[in-house]
């Protein structure tokens, strides 16, 4: 019997029956937003959820929405009384309920040149609809980053980003060029390209620039907002307090550039400022307001933050009186793509007039030096659009702890700062959404599918206060009975990791613990099972103790799993984060093959035993464990990984990164676009093809060809030098993936190929 597509048999049948367990692990849904509104009758609230599960099929993520009625019948029991069915979001790009929650803003981008679509839906029916062609502007941006969707207090205005209208390119014919601009399509003519635009790099190929604009919900005008600088990319718009009922200002955070724009996915180190402008439809004397105006008579803008580097996430208190925003001015000074947050806040003019050179107070500092047990800074990917407890100064907010998620609640007015998820457990937590003094969670685990919490403030008098959190019953996060029986056989812990090399480390926070979160079999085995190091990427990012469905999915093929976060992870304080630029492929090399040796020793691994994955910087570890350590690993795969720092600096989305990496804070001063020889010798010695004459573990490849933070040339050098040399090696390249290879088709066929790969060699 002949096996298809080159396998053995026995490889194909592990092809068969891991897709299988494989595709009841990528069914469980994920909730991606919620939103509670109080009912009309005073009694109880109203939830609305956003869930998505992928469809492979169609090969994107399937979105809708499920309500729920919520109730209280004492202090410490709550009812969720959930729709029978949910509601399919078809084509919705994005969904914004309105402040009051009477009203749905639906945004439909088209993926042609067709007109976006916003569609207004009341209680029971749609109220308008309206097609804003590309001569206006194009998509509007659902991004994590620029996305910016705010309706105004009284709900008769929305203010978004989109992309800028297409600038005009030359025409041409059957005679040559020609002046006729005219857009008809026929034959007797085309469209050139006209010159070169620069973009934000990684996810957002052809997206042009982020620009303001305002929709009034009853007549369907749009107006783009005026007087922003052609420098700035504008994004994360909200509205400023109304004053006399009047909508007359727009906040929103700028992002300059010049002469180019570097890669902004996954880099909060580009330098960026929250600016006021006025909204295009307030028509008053207002207008005549004496701002220094950067840009433009008729409507001024006023930077807001000019005396601090970086600023974002914007949020007015309750009350309108202060902004309060997040900064990563660290990043922007160090070079450091994701660093500490710090908090600040200005207090708001009670004209409700914004001015220039106001005073900035900080309210989260940046913690250099995290101590035991002690709070280890503020990380934090989002925040929510109102994070505001009913006491009005009281913000709650995701951050990562350590290899934790937690969810914090901070004090602007005097800065204290409260861990309210449950500090006993290893898990972790992501706030939803707020009910007034009450906080909506996700709970989650390695070994636990996420799982809905309801917290409570208990003796709100008293300043030590803590939190009780129930636990809610639902239908979202439901899954197979062979899942919840393989999850029921697994469980994990976190790991401290004592650095092995302290004299190298030139600060404090450089010599603290590490970590590691371990997973494995609730069965003790005489020989461990086979394991899986897991590596990060970024660096600056961190692995932490939330349900992964892939790597639910690996540890349920009998693997124990050690996903490492290394020094320069987040969650462990600035120093710590800032110690590896200059020493990659050295650093964080020793940092993972001592957590290696770490559970060797408490007798967790088999040594002989040993497969180790990684995704971008993961896959740059990845790579130099096989050339530093040849004998170490039985088995590799490398996601788009960084090989060659040398090739990938003059065609990567970030080539600055790759000089910080390599130099240091030394790095940001001495870069340049045309690398001098001295300059490619050290990014080369840096990388892991520098010891590529080492290796002879098998390795896959998992490659996206839109990559465009570590393009696809550097991971195919690699291999084709790993064939070359007769190392057994397996390349799978998604034309239409960037970096992440999220999309359910290819991030599919990834791990399916990952869970063979491992059990072909290490089982």
């Amino acid at each position: 019997m002949e096996a298809h597509l080159g396998m053995d048999i026995a490889t194909e049948e592990d092809y068969a029956s891991q897709s299988q367990l494989l595709k009841e692990f990528t069914d469980i849904c994920n909730i991606d937003k919620a939103w509670i509104f109080k009912s009309e009758n005073g009694k109880g609230s109203k939830g609305m959820f956003s869930l998505s599960q992928p469809d492979l099929l169609a090969n994107k993520m399937r979105k809708f929405i499920l309500s729920a009625h919520i109730s209280s019948e004492t202090s410490n029991s709550i009812t969720f009384q959930w729709a029978l069915f949910p509601v399919e979001m078809e084509n919705a790009s994005i969904i914004v309920p309105s402040p009051s929650g009477s009203k749905l803003l639906v945004v439909k981008n088209s993926e042609t040149d067709s007109p976006t679509q916003f569609e207004i839906w009341g209680s029971s029916q749609l109220e308008k609809e309206f097609c804003v062609p590309q001569s206006v502007h194009g998509s509007v941006f659902t991004d994590d980053w620029f996305k910016g969707i705010s309706w105004s207090h009284d709900e008769s205005l929305i203010a978004y980003v989109a992309e800028e209208p297409a600038a005009s390119k030359p025409n041409f014919n059957s005679s040559g060029y020609t002046k006729d601009n005219s857009n008809d399509k026929d034959r007797s003519s085309w469209k050139g390209q006209g010159d070169f635009e620069e973009e934000w790099g990684e996810t957002y190929a052809g997206k042009r620039k982020p620009t303001l604009f305002v929709v009034n919900t009853k007549s369907g005008e749009v107006r783009a907002v005026q007087g922003i600088t052609s420098s700035l990319s504008a994004g994360q718009v909200i509205w400023a307090p109304s004053v006399e009922d009047t909508n007359e200002y727009l906040v929103f955070v700028g992002w300059s550039s010049n002469l180019r724009k570097f890669g902004i996915k996954y880099c909060n180190n580009r330098p960026c400022a929250i600016y006021a402008v006025k909204n295009p439809f307030h028509q008053s004397e207002a207008d005549k307001v004496d701002v220094k105006a950067d840009a433009g008579v008729d409507s001024p803008l006023c930077n807001l933050t000019q005396s601090i580097s970086s600023a974002f996430f914007p949020r007015f208190s309750p009350d309108g009186k202060y902004l309060v925003f997040l900064s990563a001015k660290s990043g922007v000074d160090s070079g450091a793509h994701w660093v500490t947050n710090s908090l600040h806040k200005i207090n708001w003019p009670i004209d409700g007039n914004p001015s220039l050179h106001r005073s900035i107070a900080d309210v989260v500092p940046i913690i250099m030096t995290a101590e035991e047990g002690c709070f280890p800074g503020l990380y934090c990917t989002n925040v929510l659009a109102n994070p505001w407890l009913s006491d009005g100064c009281t913000m709650i907010l995701t951050s990562s702890w350590r290899s934790s998620e937690v969810i914090l609640a901070v004090n602007v007015l005097n800065g204290n700062i409260a861990r309210i998820s449950p500090m006993e457990l290893d898990a972790s937590w992501e706030v939803l959404t707020l009910d007034g003094g009450n906080v909506i969670a996700v709970s989650s685990s390695p070994v636990d599918v996420p799982q809905l919490k309801y917290g409570y403030l208990i003796d709100k008098i008293q300043s030590s206060a803590s939190w009780s959190w129930l636990d809610i019953s639902s239908p979202i996060f439901k899954c197979s009975q062979k899942v919840e029986m393989l999850l029921a056989s697994r469980q994990f812990r976190l790991i401290k990791i004592p650095v092995k090399d302290v004299s190298t480390c030139t600060t404090r926070g450089a010599t603290n613990d590490f970590e590691a979160i371990f997973v494995s079999s609730k069965l003790k085995n005489d020989v461990p099972d086979p394991l899986i190091v897991i590596l990060h990427g970024g660096p600056h990012s961190v692995s932490t103790s939330t349900f992964s469905k892939s790597e639910a999915f690996l540890s349920s093929l009998g693997f124990s799993l050690l996903i490492v976060n290394y020094r320069g992870s987040l969650g462990f304080g600035e120093e710590a984060l800032q110690s590896l630029p200059g020493k990659v492929g050295s650093q964080d090399v020793n940092d993972v093959l001592t957590a290696i040796d770490h559970i060797i020793e408490m007798g967790l691994a088999n040594p002989s035993k040993i497969a180790v994955i990684g995704l971008s910087h993961g896959g740059f570890l990845t790579t130099h464990l096989i050339g530093q350590a040849p004998d170490k690993f039985c088995a590799a795969v490398a996601r788009n990984p960084v090989c060659n720092l040398a090739l990938m600096v003059g065609t990567t989305d970030i080539p600055d990164w790759c000089y910080v990496i390599s130099y240091g804070i030394e790095g940001k001063n001495i870069f340049t676009e045309a690398p001098s020889d001295e300059h490619l010798s050290l990014l080369y010695s840096k990388s892991p093809i520098s010891h590529i004459h080492k290796v002879k573990t098998p390795t896959l490849f998992l490659l996206g060809a839109q990559d465009l933070r570590v393009p696809v040339s550097t991971g195919l050098q690699y291999a084709r030098a790993l064939r070359e040399r007769g190392v057994d090696c397996k390349v799978i390249l998604f034309p239409h993936d960037v970096h992440g290879i999220k999309r359910p088709q290819s991030n599919f066929e990834s791990f399916l190929n990952v869970g063979v790969w491992f059990k072909k060699y290490c089982k």
